[in-house]
């Protein structure tokens, strides 16, 4: 390949089809996982009880659940919440006993194993408000992605717009995929955490982008292909940076944050790592794809008005 300004280190564009058939084959795995296994939802889309306690020093969480398993909720999750002295209880809902009754069942195991724990708050989360929440979360991402295919064709270009929006929905599916197979709770925080992949990605993407167009007008010489090679090497060093240090923070919550952003932390770590992949291998893809070329990125020059001939 010809040596163009701005050397190109890594071919990129020539390893695309490699990359897609990496990226389908993740696909498709997720999405078979999503309708056979779908969605390991939580209690804020299932409805059920959520119950917080406190104790006066800190609680094995282990012993709690053994209290609760003995009193017959065994499939009750627990975690910590804030500190070591508080728990977080979440129970799905129960056909066969009211809401009010699980909490009261549960409060009494627990004060039979320990006479000091403190009951601090009780929240009854319906079935319809569930379905409500899994509606809207939905239709969110999916308003989301038609923003930004909007956005994106107005400063751009429309090949550029529906790039983007390849890169996002294959973010998105693979995120929810990593949930589907292990089977990890899918809750609110999870949906947050989704937006958060869906706008993080977006920016890495639109900075490439930015590049390109640059170069577009720029490099006389070159193929498409060539032009997006140099402009993602131009921005490889700020990507990475940016991936590395968004990861130590995300980390950092991961490990030390605790089981209640667990999975938030989770989701935002896969999404980073999947969003700086596709805004280098499926958004420039996909706009490659396309057809995109420099006549489609050169300012429109405007034509002077004629002047008017005196008699």
């Amino acid at each position: 390949m010809r040596i163009l300004s701005g050397a190109t280190k890594i071919d990129f564009m020539g390893k695309r089809k490699l990359a897609l058939v990496f990226s389908l084959l993740l696909i498709v795995i997720a999405l078979g996982s999503l309708f056979t296994r779908s969605l390991a939802f939580g209690i804020d889309f299932t409805g059920g009880t959520l119950i917080e306690v406190a104790y006066p020093g800190s609680v094995d969480l282990g012993g709690i659940r053994d209290v609760l398993e003995e009193a017959g909720y065994g499939d009750a999750q627990v975690q910590h919440f804030g500190t070591s002295r508080d728990v977080l209880i979440r129970i799905a809902p129960r056909p066969d006993r009211a809401s009010a009754k699980i909490s009261e069942d549960v409060l009494a195991a627990l004060a039979n194993a320990d006479a000091a724990v403190e009951m601090r708050r009780v929240e009854f989360v319906g079935p319809q408000v569930g379905e409500e929440l899994t509606e809207q979360g939905g239709l969110a991402m999916l308003y989301a992605l038609i923003g930004i295919l909007i956005y994106v064709a107005l400063r751009f270009e429309y090949r550029f717009s529906f790039g983007a929006v390849a890169a996002l929905v294959h973010d998105v599916i693979i995120t929810l995929g990593v949930f589907s197979v292990f089977q990890l709770e899918f809750d609110l925080t999870v949906l947050a955490a989704l937006l958060a992949v869906i706008g993080y990605s977006l920016n890495d993407t639109i900075v490439v982008f930015d590049r390109i167009r640059e170069n577009f007008r720029k490099m006389r010489k070159g193929t498409p292909e060539q032009i997006m090679n140099v402009s993602i090497n131009q921005t490889l060093s700020r990507t990475l940076m940016t991936s590395l240090t968004t990861l130590l923070v995300l980390m950092a919550l991961f490990f030390l944050g605790g089981e209640i952003i667990h999975s938030f932390a989770l989701a935002l770590i896969v999404g980073v790592f999947v969003g700086t992949y596709s805004s280098i291998f499926i958004a420039c893809s996909t706009t490659l794809a396309l057809g995109v070329s420099k006549a489609d990125l050169m300012p429109v020059e405007k034509e002077d008005k004629p002047v008017d001939e005196q008699p």
